[in-house]
């Protein structure tokens, strides 16, 4: 008898977990296709994962507007600022080695950086925006800001003379200082930094269909980036080209798929690319984001290493990172402690994405993945 009763309790269990989660992706559609409710347009891949296992697969709209190409898990996406924990994951490889230390000031790696605040800025400073190197990048020539590589956009620092405030002080998310990070690993290893990814980050993580971006390279389901034209009442292609600094590598220009992307968040806790010291530094935050920063305030959210922390009270901390480049808007986000993963990729720039995010992660409380 009552094993019979602790049967009837296992399948009355297990059906109600099988109604939660199907109701759970019902919403979770429901938020999505509110906002990509056109198929011929511009779209998007939604997946989440719960220990490894996808409980949400959605695909709306186009990859490709002018070929037809829908979205699809094997689309390829330029996943922008999201490529940073790449980069910054070739430095704590190095550090691990020894070959390299956080503490390390950039007047190490870059003699002919003049000023002396050099010796006070550190690769810690670099990771997490707290440099206080501004961007100053020449905008008065067009063809500079469209087509320069992470070499040319970088070569304001020379004769740089300030900097907006004293390095360690405050956060300033500034793309230049993660394109630094290309001639670091070239210094330090003597190998070209792509060759170098590819080697020692992108193959380890099995991501065989990953690469960085190239005028001239043909990416496999490769996809754009589109803008709305209210002239033209219609989207347009809106990435390399037409958006400023988007094929500069350490810092994004990154294109990879969402089954791709899963492979590299399996890496990632399974420590394939780093050890698990690396992995809790870059998952603690170094500093608070304030509210009027210019790019990644979320509301008690501080930034590790590559990475956005969000550790909001009554629930566990969440692990992400944001893209933009072009049209391209990227959402890659984890809750570690409940082996959940969160990817949203879009092809279209003019969406709430945060607002999208956040009432993905009200409804994940709801089933309790959000839990300290």
């Amino acid at each position: 008898m009552k094993i019979k009763v602790l049967l009837m309790a296992m399948i009355l269990a297990t059906a109600v977990q099988a109604g939660n989660m199907h109701k759970f992706c019902s919403e979770v559609d429901s938020i999505f296709s509110q906002v990509y409710n056109d198929a011929s347009q511009p779209g998007a891949g939604v997946i989440i994962l719960k220990d490894w296992k996808p409980v949400v697969k959605r695909f709306y709209g186009m990859a490709n507007l002018e070929t037809g190409l829908p979205v699809t898990s094997a689309t390829n996406f330029c996943i922008a600022s999201v490529s940073k924990q790449f980069a910054a994951i070739a430095i704590l490889q190095l550090a691990e080695q020894g070959k390299l230390s956080l503490n390390d000031p950039l007047s190490k790696f870059f003699p002919e950086f003049k000023a002396p605040f050099f010796n006070q800025i550190t690769l810690h400073n670099i990771l997490s925006h707290t440099s206080g190197i501004p961007d100053a990048r020449n905008r008065t020539d067009r063809n500079f800001v469209l087509f320069s590589t992470d070499v040319e956009s970088v070569s304001y620092m020379t004769t740089l003379d300030k900097l907006n405030f004293a390095p360690g002080t405050q956060y300033e998310y500034i793309n230049p200082t993660y394109q630094l990070i290309y001639q670091i690993v070239e210094r330090v290893t003597g190998t070209a930094f792509e060759q170098y990814m590819n080697n020692n980050v992108l193959r380890k993580a099995g991501m065989k269909h990953t690469t960085y971006f190239e005028p001239d390279r043909n990416i496999r389901n490769m996809a754009h980036g589109y803008r709305w034209d209210d002239d033209k009442s219609a989207y347009v292609e809106y990435d390399y080209g037409e958006e400023s600094f988007f094929a500069t590598k350490a810092d994004g220009a990154l294109y990879t798929s969402i089954d791709d992307f899963i492979r590299w968040e399996k890496a990632l806790s399974q420590l394939k690319v780093w050890n698990a010291a690396s992995r809790m530094n870059a998952y603690s935050p170094k500093i608070a984001i304030p509210a009027d920063a210019e790019y990644g305030y979320q509301p008690h959210t501080g930034y590790g290493y590559g990475f956005f922390i969000q550790h909001e009270p009554g629930r566990c901390p969440i692990v992400y990172h944001t893209g933009d480049n072009g049209g391209f808007t990227i959402y890659a986000g984890k809750v570690p402690s409940h082996n959940v993963v969160f990817l949203f990729f879009s092809t279209r720039n003019d969406i709430n994405r945060m607002k999208l995010v956040n009432a993905v992660y009200d409804k994940m409380e709801a089933l309790g993945w959000l839990k300290p």
